[in-house]
């Protein structure tokens, strides 16, 4: 065959070129094989570069989200997110607490049947839940292309700044009030004087045993009832003068009892009175706290027509309650609670939802509140009682604090507290 190929020089040539060819084609291969390998591998880098980018990616995001989780639980206030459907999708801390419930239960529920069922509404004004009183604003929550996505419910908790604005409107209507009681109280006081005495010349002056004796020793008590009144009155627009100092807590919560006992065996009260270890001593005015304590104390017995449970506590304030070392003295009762449409107004002179009262009380409670640089707060649910909380600020004892409470113990009371008004509001 050697020979026959041999003897055929095209044949010769087509074969060489036809390896040619062939080696051509298995350079090209070899060179596209590298090429392909070379490609793959640098797709692996670019592919490994990417995962471990999409990784760091990855964990930004989730530390992201984790840091955003944080932010949401963490702000005081309530947030819900609602999708288009009214739905909830999402809650935090704060508005599972304002609402009682957890984010499982909210979730998948319509926001509108929440809020329903907590007696609360999309609206400006404030309202309250329980003793807390909140602001509810909806506000659109839309995505990165700007469109809009559902909703945010915030719940703002505002119970401190709508305590201020109710003690400032306070402090302006009684001090229109005020102003009104002290000259009507000085124009009033003039004439009666001259009744008491026209009065005490009949009782001298008429037989011992007559009717008209009797009469005139009535008018002369009705008259003394009356001044009395016009004294507390004046009192209470009369700018507070006092000298306050260390008094040991425990004997002056006692002897408060000791004063409020005409009302305290009326009815069967279980009195509970607990003291923090760490208060040994109140900086105030002795008299006239006992005149707080005492006020209250009637107050509590009065809502409590059948009897019920009396608890006084004592124990520090957080720094916030008045920006200083505080604390706080609380009467709460278990008896008939105060009605909403009612708070606002209980410590104005003359208010009174009793029969017999003169609305006094708790108003004379506020004016000596107010001399101690003091404040008090009233939290009270209808039907379940009343508590009376008192803030009173704390400061630092100088030198030795069991000599400072010996000393205060010991030192008379000054003498210009005012009367003890039973007839509390």
């Amino acid at each position: 065959m050697t020979d026959a190929v041999a003897g055929h020089p095209e044949e010769q040539e087509l074969l060489r070129a036809a390896f040619r060819s062939f080696d051509e084609a298995a350079q090209t291969l070899q060179q596209s094989y590298s090429a392909l390998t070379a490609r793959v591998e640098q797709m692996d880098l670019e592919l490994a570069q990417s995962n471990d980018a999409l990784r760091r990616q990855l964990g930004d995001n989730e530390a992201m989200r984790a840091h955003l989780d944080e932010v949401l639980e963490s702000l005081s206030t309530g947030v819900l997110v609602v999708d288009d459907c009214q739905t909830i999708s999402r809650s935090n801390r704060a508005a599972e607490l304002l609402l009682g419930a957890t984010d499982v239960e909210l979730r998948n529920r319509r926001a509108t049947d929440v809020l329903a069922g907590a007696g609360l509404g999309l609206c400006d004004r404030p309202q309250r839940i329980g003793q807390t009183v909140v602001s509810i604003n909806r506000v659109p929550l839309r995505n990165d292309y700007g469109e809009r996505s559902g909703h945010l419910i915030l719940f703002q908790d505002i119970t401190r700044i709508f305590q201020l604005e109710e003690q400032l409107q306070r402090k302006e209507r009684l001090a229109a009030m005020g102003e009104l009681i002290g000259r009507i109280a000085h124009e009033i006081r003039n004439p009666l004087g001259s009744v008491e005495l026209f009065a005490s010349m009949l009782q001298r002056d008429l037989a011992e045993h007559s009717s008209a004796k009797r009469y005139a020793q009535q008018i002369s008590e009705a008259v003394q009832s009356m001044d009395r009144l016009l004294a507390n009155l004046l009192l209470y627009t009369r700018p507070v003068r006092m000298v306050r100092d260390w008094h040991l807590a425990e004997p002056l919560i006692g002897e408060s009892i000791k004063l409020a006992a005409h009302a305290l065996t009326r009815v069967p009260v279980d009195i509970r009175v607990e003291i923090s270890s760490k208060i040994r001593s109140i900086w105030c005015h002795d008299g006239q706290l006992k005149q707080v304590l005492v006020n209250l104390i009637v107050n509590a017995v009065q809502a409590m027509p059948k009897g019920g449970i009396l608890a006084i506590s004592l124990s520090q304030e957080p720094r916030q309650g008045l920006d200083m070392p505080a604390v706080r003295l609380t009467v709460q009762d278990s008896g008939m609670g105060i009605d909403p449409a009612h708070r606002s107004r209980i410590f104005d002179p003359f208010f009174t939802t009793k029969e017999e009262g003169t609305g006094l009380g708790l108003a004379i409670v506020y004016s000596i509140v107010e001399a101690h640089q003091g404040r008090i707060d009233v939290e009270s649910t209808v039907g379940q009682g009343t508590a009376c909380s008192i803030i009173l600020p704390h400061p630092s004892m100088r030198g030795n604090p069991t000599e400072a409470q010996a000393r205060a113990g010991s030192e008379p009371e000054s003498s210009d507290a005012y009367p003890v008004e039973h007839e509390a509001a």
